[in-house]
Order: structure tokens, then C-alpha cells, then sequence
């Protein structure tokens, strides 16, 4: 066991429960624990955007994406970054002009029927769990790696924590948490930036010069190819990382943390310069893993090559930096699994327990409890998964929830707000066919089904020959909304159109 690390994991998590403790104080309705009460300023909002991004794929899977594939694993952060463009033009300000608590708030805005909260807040759950099966896999990897633990009792671990952020802090603890692990992250990602760049003598040139022949890829580790060696996979996989993320819930719900779509805006171009420094710093680290520390390490440490940050650490600062870049890690996981569980626990006692079963008469303290026992439930769910996933890289895990995102979500996100003849049968059939299509594509893809043994789950031909299902998927989320309105019986109700549009641009009639 590595003590050093172990006594920075004891202080991370002593620090994030001190933080829940004082957060719990200020929860005592379901405006604060949803949305911590609309009470988050732009720089704060923005941190804790950041934290909630820069995930374990962006930490520990690119890292190694990077080290073991080059060019291609370089992908996930380019995608990553250009995302945001996306939500700042086309959803921050109207997610939080229209919304209150949920992604589902801001589709009911236009459509108000139980069908639709109930299809957005199964895709809500959906996404979310996804995406938390990758930090866990990336949590159970870390402290198997550093503490001698079994992988079982690593996501265990992470699993408790979580949902008791959750049930106590809500949405104060989660984004104080998320604000921490932002200034560690970019803290720890610097400090071993600038270490890689001094050791090729700060050039980029004789950085390039010397991966070429660092990695058994020799000048292959510089060009793409080597992962996705077909076009229409690569295409598939950005169209996924580009859309996904103004569809992911756990992103869209920080919108109704601040008070206004001005503040909404501001806390996206924070977050857009902190996620655009992080990830060229991926380069480094991928570059630095590769060069210092070596593919067969990496891949013995773990197969999937999310190790290569905290290895590269070691090999460049001995434990005491190992010690800290993996506490940091430890810490990104568990702010960004809290936020994961608290937007679908969200989801589940809003929308499908207040809205539908309840038929909004819950009282706050009713959907604060449920929003409680639902955290339990998510958590539970994703750590049964997650113990199934344990060779799977992280980065590849979260490209999954993206093109879930941007298949099921994204549509009814732009038709609701721009496309005057969108209806409920439209709306239904986007979300319907966005989210089967995508999770249906990827249990038949090379992810799941490979004829190379231990590449994947089972052993045989993929039916569907790309490694993500965006290119499919994506464009079939749309045509349902398309067709399923044109070839509807139903009239779209103009006048709530008209009334959506003024809130869109104004924010009249806010829900905070």
C-alpha cells in the first residue's frame, strides 16, 4: 500500500465530506437540493462546469487513449472542447430561460404531458448511468492500482461516497465539490505538463521529433488510423463527442443553478477556457506516458491504458507526486459520480414520482425524500454494472453517453426551441428512437461482440461494424422527430410555440 497516496485519499475525502457537512445546512427544500437554489455566480458555475466535465475519461482515459493510440486517441479532447461551442450558441440560454429542476422542465415548458417527462427522464437515467459506469471503472482501476484493493472493493468505496454526497449536500455539496476538483485537476495536470515539456527542452517540435520513434506505433503514433482505422468510424465517434454534451443532463441541469440565462452564459465561456486549457495539456500527458513510462507498462497496469496519468506521475516525480496526481484523480471521479447520481435521482423524483405519480402535489419534503432513495437506487444500478466493465476504457465508456446524448436528447432540445411545427408525437418518437437506436447499436458493436478474446464481453462477428453508433443513431434521433411530426395527426399548438419563443429570449416567466 502506498501510504502517501493513501493519507491524500483519507484528506480528499475528509475535505469533500467537511464540504457536504456545511452544504446540508443550507438543503432544506427541493429548490436547494436540485439546484442548490439558483444561488451560483458565473466563475462559480463555471468551475463547477469544468469539474463536472473533466471527467475520469478526460484524466485517465485520454491519458491513455493518447499514450497507447496517438493521433487517435487525441480525438476525445478535440470533440470534448468543440462541444461547447455548441452549448453556449444554441442551448445555455434557453435551457435556463425554460427549465426549472430537470432536462425534462424545459421540454414540458412546450409540451406538457406525462409521456414526455416520462421519456425524458428515463433518457436522463440512462445517460447518467452510462457515463458513471466509466468513473467507477476508472475509480476501481485507481485504488486497485494504488492501495492493493480489489477492483469489487474499489467501486464499492466510491459508490458510498457518492450517494452520501448526494443524499446529504445535494446540489451546495456537489458543486463545491465539483469546484475543488476543478482547481486540483488543472493544479496537478500543469505541474506534470510543464515536467514532460522541460524534458524535450520546452519545444514542440523536438516533442513530436522523438514520439516518432518512442512507441512500437513509430511514425504511425502521430497520424490517424491507428485506432479508428476506418473514416466513418472516426466521424461516428466525433459526431457523438461534438452533439452529445448539449444533450448530456448532468451538464444541462447547471444551467438552473444561476439566476439568469446572462449568468447561464457567462458560466459556459468560464468553462469553455478551463476545459480548453485542460485538454491541450492531454497532450502532454499522453505524449509524457508513451515516452517515459512505456505501452507495456501502461497495458499491464491496465489493459485499457487508464493508468497512464498516475503512472507517468511516478515515473517522473517518484511516489510523492504519484501519491498526489492519484488523490486528484480519486477526487475528479467522486465529484463528477455525485453530480451524475444527484441529475438522475433528480429525474426520477421530479419528474416520474412529483410530475407523473403525484401529479405535481408532492410536497418539497416528499421529493427531497424520494430524490434520496432514488440516489441509493442509481447507485446501487451503476456499481452492479460497472463490476462488468472492468476492461473497457473509460474515455470509450463516456464517448457511449455522448452518442446516447446526442441522439435522444439533442433533437427534442432544437426542435423544441426552433421548429414551430414540433409536436408531442415527434417529441416521443426522437427520444423513443434516439435512445434504442444508440444503446441497441452499441451491444451489437465490436465493443461488445469481437472476434479477438478478451477484446470485449462475448467473442464473435459484430453486427455493426463501427465502435460508436453516432453516424447511425444520431441522424435517425432527428428523422424520428421529423417523421414522427409530419405523419401525426396532431396540430402543434402555435400559440405555445409563440410563448416559448419570448421566454427563449427574454426569460419571462422564469421558474426561479
Amino acid at each position: 500500500m502506498n501510504t502517501a497516496a493513501f493519507t491524500m485519499f483519507l484528506g480528499i475525502v475528509f475535505v469533500t465530506l467537511i464540504i457536504t457537512y456545511y452544504a446540508s445546512k443550507k438543503t432544506n427544500n427541493a429548490s436547494e437540493f436540485y439546484t442548490a437554489g439558483g444561488g451560483l455566480t458565473g466563475w462559480q458555475n463555471g468551475m463547477a462546469i469544468a469539474g463536472d466535465y473533466m471527467s475520469a475519461a478526460s484524466f485517465l482515459g485520454i491519458a491513455g487513449a493518447v499514450a497507447l493510440s496517438g493521433f487517435d486517441g487525441f480525438f476525445y479532447s478535440i470533440g470534448f472542447l468543440v462541444a461547447y461551442l455548441v452549448v453556449l450558441y444554441l442551448v445555455a440560454e434557453p435551457m435556463r430561460n425554460l427549465g426549472k429542476y430537470t432536462f425534462a422542465d424545459m421540454i414540458a415548458a412546450r409540451f406538457d404531458t406525462k409521456k414526455i417527462r416520462g421519456f425524458a427522464a428515463m433518457n436522463t437515467v440512462a445517460i447518467s448511468i452510462f457515463y458513471m459506469i466509466a468513473q467507477l471503472v476508472g475509480a476501481g482501476a485507481l485504488i486497485k492500482l494504488l492501495l492493493g484493493l480489489e477492483y469489487t472493493t474499489s467501486v464499492l468505496i466510491v459508490g458510498v461516497l457518492m450517494t452520501v454526497y448526494v443524499i446529504f449536500g445535494g446540489m451546495h455539496a456537489t458543486s463545491w465539490v465539483q469546484i475543488v476538483k476543478a482547481v486540483l485537476l488543472m493544479g496537478g495536470t500543469l505541474l506534470i505538463s510543464i515536467i514532460v515539456f522541460a524534458k524535450f527542452n520546452f519545444s514542440i517540435t523536438g516533442m513530436f521529433a522523438h514520439m516518432k520513434d518512442a512507441t512500437p506505433l513509430k511514425e504511425a503514433f502521430l497520424n490517424p488510423g491507428v485506432k479508428y482505422k476506418d473514416g466513418l468510424d472516426t466521424i461516428s465517434l466525433n459526431m457523438g463527442l461534438v452533439l452529445g454534451t448539449a444533450g448530456l443532463p448532468h451538464i444541462l441541469v447547471r444551467f438552473f443553478t444561476v439566476k439568469d440565462a446572462k449568468t447561464a452564459r457567462s458560466s459556459v465561456v468560464y468553462a469553455t477556457w478551463i476545459i480548453g486549457i485542460f485538454y491541450v495539456m492531454t497532450i502532454f500527458l499522453g505524449f509524457g506516458a508513451a515516452a517515459f513510462v512505456g505501452t507495456a507498462e501502461i497495458t499491464a497496469a491496465n489493459a485499457a491504458g487508464n493508468m497512464a496519468a498516475p503512472l507517468l506521475a511516478k515515473a517522473l516525480g517518484g511516489n510523492m507526486l504519484f501519491a498526489f496526481v492519484s488523490a486528484v484523480a480519486f477526487a475528479t471521479i467522486l465529484a463528477v459520480v455525485a453530480g451524475l447520481v444527484l441529475t438522475a435521482a433528480s429525474a426520477f423524483a421530479h419528474d416520474f414520482y412529483n410530475e407523473i405519480l403525484r401529479k405535481g402535489k408532492a410536497t418539497e419534503g416528499q421529493q427531497v425524500k424520494m430524490a434520496r432513495y432514488a440516489s441509493i437506487g442509481v447507485s446501487v444500478l451503476s456499481i452492479i454494472l460497472a463490476l462488468f466493465a472492468q476492461s473497457l476504457n473509460v474515455a470509450f465508456l463516456v464517448s457511449l453517453a455522448f452518442a446516447v446524448a446526442a441522439s435522444a436528447n439533442l433533437p427534442v432540445i432544437l426542435y423544441t426551441i426552433y421548429w414551430k411545427r414540433f409536436n408531442t408525437t415527434g417529441a416521443i418518437s426522437a427520444m423513443a428512437v434516439g435512445l434504442i437506436s444508440a444503446v441497441g447499436l452499441v451491444l451489437i458493436s465490436p465493443n461488445v461482440i469481437n472476434p479477438v478474446a478478451g477484446a470485449a464481453i462475448f467473442v464473435g462477428e459484430p453486427l455493426f461494424p463501427y465502435t460508436t453508433p453516432g453516424i447511425v443513431s444520431i441522424p435517425l434521433g432527428f428523422l424520428a422527430g421529423y417523421l414522427g411530426t409530419i405523419f401525426s395527426s396532431q396540430k402543434a399548438d402555435v400559440k405555445k410555440y409563440e410563448e416559448v419563443l419570448v421566454k427563449t429570449n427574454t426569460g419571462i416567466g422564469m421558474g426561479q
